[in-house]
């Protein structure tokens, strides 16, 4: 349908309760052992569960992820098990560490400490990142940046991480973390409903501890609130190479 369509509710999809939202999605094309999922919570928590274990689903769904009451999932992405892992937090910090710090569990474990946070903070990306490619931060008033990953040093998982970006009234809180291994297209998306599509070559490549520069112009009282990188480059668009991770067309998400 076109961009002014309304969609279709996910409830006529997937069956869920009365209190639950769809929070994340990957895209699948097998279940082969070795290969995991990894899921990040507001609160910092991550837990890694082999893929395998998510193979026969049922109607009403199974458990991944045992949620604290106060807490809830935010991300969910595929790991090969000896990748490299960056979240990125609300108030403009992010923790970089290694995938192996993290010991598969089953699904109903509740997880372990990802990051620590100060009071008031919360998780708002989870990504697998590698060298040579950068970190793209996006904040509530329509501003962002890239910043080399090589700039976040790894460390233990569990930790306070580094400054991302610095957040302040001009540009607002972090509301996405997103790696990028080359010059990609993301869409920025507002709370009403507005969406623009950018090539992440225009913009600027900066240090940290900046707050970046603005992307959107946003109308009075707007926000911007998510970002998408595009899944597939349509036919003469620039940029890099489609993501691993992509089912090419044809194949089933699950």
């Amino acid at each position: 349908m076109g961009p002014q369509g309304r969609g279709k509710a996910v409830v006529n999809l997937v069956h869920l309760s009365g209190q639950e939202k769809i929070a994340a999605f990957v895209s699948v094309k097998s279940f082969d052992p070795g290969r995991y999922v990894l899921l990040a919570t507001r609160k910092g928590i991550v837990k890694k569960t082999e893929i395998a274990a998510f193979a026969n689903p049922r109607q009403a769904g199974i458990i991944a992820l045992g949620v604290e009451d106060d807490d809830a999932l935010i991300e969910a992405v595929l790991t090969s098990g000896t990748d490299e892992i960056l979240l990125g937090t609300r108030e403009g910090m992010a923790i970089h560490f290694v995938e192996e710090d993290v010991r598969p569990m089953g699904r109903t474990a509740y997880g372990v400490k990802g990051i620590e946070l100060d009071t008031g903070d919360e998780v708002v990306g989870l990504e697998v990142v590698s060298p040579g490619g950068t970190v793209l931060t996006l904040t509530g008033n329509g501003y962002g940046k890239r910043t080399a990953i090589e700039e976040y040093r790894l460390q233990s998982r569990g930790g306070k991480g580094t400054i991302d970006i610095k957040t302040t009234g001009r540009n607002g809180p972090v509301v996405g973390v997103k790696f990028l291994r080359s010059d990609e297209q993301v869409m920025l998306i507002t709370e009403k409903g507005m969406i623009i599509r950018l090539n992440t070559a225009d913009i600027s490549t900066i240090g940290r501890n900046t707050q970046g520069v603005r992307l959107i112009q946003l109308e009075e009282g707007d926000h911007l609130v998510s970002v998408a990188r595009l899944a597939e480059r349509e036919e003469g668009d620039e940029g890099g190479p489609p993501r691993p991770d992509v089912p090419p067309e044809g194949k089933e998400e699950a």
